[in-house]
């Protein structure tokens, strides 16, 4: 006897902050512009490297927003979660992107550091302080929807990882035009390369997380057996999964053996109402599949899993 207590799929955590995306896109694309521009201007490899990480800020933006498109689409006997899981794979290139970003940066930096060219800085500090207050701005719209989507927490990290960029530029910049030292241009491209890596791979271990279909981080597997096994008639539970869809949308089934008296007409249902109750208190998922078994079939059971 199974039960689920929910089939709905609204829509996604991403596609609930499709405006600030929107805006961050924006924001962001025209910041890539201006830095551009004035790297070529001002010969400045921090600025360019600067440009480079928003203008991969911008692809994955624009990527999360086109798989919220698509995660949003109905279900089907094809595809019973629908298009959801493209959130996480949109996440996944995001990460791919950053980490090879990083690694170009990082080449050219190396590459310039024996013959740094002259900079101009005038123009180098500019752009980078019109970077750091768009990033700042941009920051601003996401803080408060960074925490249910990977796609919108990806996106923040990235803009975070910016304003730090900018920041390492407009000290390049002052170093440069108070001393004269040219390297001081390469060395911040290293910076930002250097500073890039870690975002990507935290962004990157937790969408292999969710491809895994690892345990979603902070749900104690053992407390919510313990819950399971305390409601009246229940004798043991076997064959736990939690797992993720996408972002928001986590996933819970388990087989529960109860006791045969309390399999009666009513019965099962005030025992599947409690178990979902248990589990909404618990574990916050509208995706909860219970399997329930009488205790006689216990010995017919494959105890293959947790």
């Amino acid at each position: 006897m199974g039960h689920d207590h929910s089939h709905s799929h609204g829509i996604t955590a991403t596609g609930r902050h499709r405006k600030r995306l929107i805006a961050v896109l924006g924001i962001t694309l025209s910041v890539v512009l201006i830095q551009v521009v004035g790297a070529l201007v001002s010969g400045s490899l921090a600025l360019l490297a600067d440009a480079g990480h928003m203008l991969s800020d911008a692809a994955g933006v624009f990527i999360a927003l086109l798989a919220a498109w698509i995660a949003a689409r109905p279900a089907s006997d094809a595809r019973t979660y629908g298009y959801q899981r493209a959130e996480v794979l949109a996440a996944l290139a995001n990460a791919l992107v950053l980490i090879v970003i990083s690694v170009v940066i990082f080449t050219e930096a190396i590459r310039r550091l024996g013959s740094a060219p002259e900079v101009h800085t005038d123009v180098m500090l500019f752009a980078a302080v019109l970077g750091a207050v768009a990033n700042l701005v941009s920051l601003l719209i996401l803080r408060g929807a960074q925490k249910e989507s990977l796609n919108v927490r990806g996106a923040y990290l990235e803009v975070l990882g910016d304003l730090l960029g900018s920041f390492a530029v407009i000290v390049a910049a002052i170093v440069i035009m108070v001393t004269g030292y040219q390297a001081a241009d390469t060395i911040a491209s290293i910076l930002i390369a250097l500073m890039i890596l870690p975002r990507a791979w935290h962004l990157l271990r937790d969408v292999v997380d969710v491809l895994l279909e690892a345990t979603p981080k902070g749900v104690d597997v053992q407390m919510i057996r313990e819950h399971i096994l305390a409601v009246d008639g229940v004798v043991s539970v076997h064959d736990i999964h939690i797992w993720t869809i996408t972002s928001g949308v986590p996933v819970f089934s388990a087989h529960v053996v109860v006791e045969d008296a309390a399999l009666g007409a009513r019965g099962a249902d005030r025992v599947l109402d409690k178990l979902v109750a248990c589990l909404g208190s618990h574990f916050d998922t509208e995706h909860c599949t219970f399997q329930l078994e009488p205790a006689t079939h216990a010995e017919h059971e494959a105890h293959q899993h947790a």
